[in-house]
């Protein structure tokens, strides 16, 4: 087997000892307060984003097959009515746009920055950081993220479209690939990119050297469990829209972009927890010549950034 699979395999095992903890963390206050911030800083940015996605693809790149496969993307994490009604509203708006508008990527940057600064500081505890960045430093750190993060969005429907293409080069210009083959072809090109996402999170977000070749087998399990939670939504949406809709009226999908973003939010805080944690004690257990200088654990040798 390859060694990194190996090590997949080793976190996998790490993360079913590692339970109790985890569940600890989850039930602590702070936990939910970050989580919380970081849903209702998703709720702010997710509008201009995908409009911003969308423009990149539609009056940019000229490429409908990745504009399709965002449309898939967004479907797999907001199943039933909610995804029709947000992309309904995506295409609408995105159609008032014949060109692409820098003035809604700075209102992007403004609003998803929000994103990122109460992550930076429940990363630096993870870590056990005493100081966080002043405030131009992470708006200079989480601009750098988001771009990085929309280039990575970007590229995993252009992935999609390229296997579209494929498709149609094979079928006949004239055909239209079926969903399930588009659906598929956005799965697997968008669970790579979860992955990455979560990595330059994981290392660049914390204010501390963070060991990245370390923690990557955690970050693969990480998005392993952000996968699967998409499966747990598509068998609970029709419930809990029901719920929701009987609850909250006309805030239902404002609230289930929350609601998402709240309880994915929980899951990578649980295992930005986990990663330090165990890449502590990974580092502890080297010989005394590789091990970093007392006060500063994650410096030296090991990191691998």
């Amino acid at each position: 087997m390859h060694p990194i699979l190996n090590q997949i395999r080793a976190a996998a095992l790490e993360l079913k000892q590692d339970s109790r903890p985890i569940g600890r963390y989850l039930l602590q206050t702070e936990a939910h307060v970050y989580a919380f911030a970081i849903a209702a800083n998703v709720l702010l940015a997710f509008f201009p984003f995908m409009l911003v996605i969308i423009a990149l693809c539609r009056n940019v790149l000229h490429w409908p097959e990745a504009e399709r496969a965002i449309e898939f993307t967004l479907r797999d994490f907001f199943a039933g009515k909610t995804g029709d009604f947000l992309w309904y509203n995506l295409t609408v708006s995105a159609s008032y746009r014949r060109s692409f508008e820098w003035l809604s990527m700075l209102l992007l940057m403004f609003t998803a920055n929000g994103v990122f600064l109460p992550l930076e500081v429940a990363l630096n505890r993870a870590w056990g950081v005493m100081q966080n960045r002043s405030l131009l430093k992470n708006q200079a750190v989480s601009m750098a993220l988001i771009l990085g993060c929309g280039a990575l969005a970007l590229i995993s429907g252009a992935l999609t479209g390229a296997g579209l293409e494929v498709w149609q080069a094979l079928a006949g210009p004239d055909s239209v690939a079926p969903s399930f083959l588009v659906r598929a072809l956005a799965k697997l090109a968008s669970f790579p990119i979860t992955v990455l996402v979560l990595y330059l999170i994981y290392v660049y977000l914390p204010n501390t050297k963070v060991p990245g070749r370390i923690i990557l087998p955690r970050v693969v399990i990480v998005g392993i469990v952000l996968e699967s939670m998409k499966w747990i939504n598509l068998l609970l949406w029709p419930w809990l829209y029901q719920k929701f809709l009987r609850e909250y009226g006309p805030f239902v999908n404002s609230v289930t972009i929350l609601t998402w973003s709240f309880l994915a939010g929980l899951v990578v805080l649980a295992g930005a927890e986990w990663t330090a944690r165990r890449a502590r004690i990974q580092l502890e257990s080297f010989p005394p010549l590789t091990r970093a200088p007392a006060g500063n654990l994650l410096a030296g040798p090991a990191d691998s950034r």
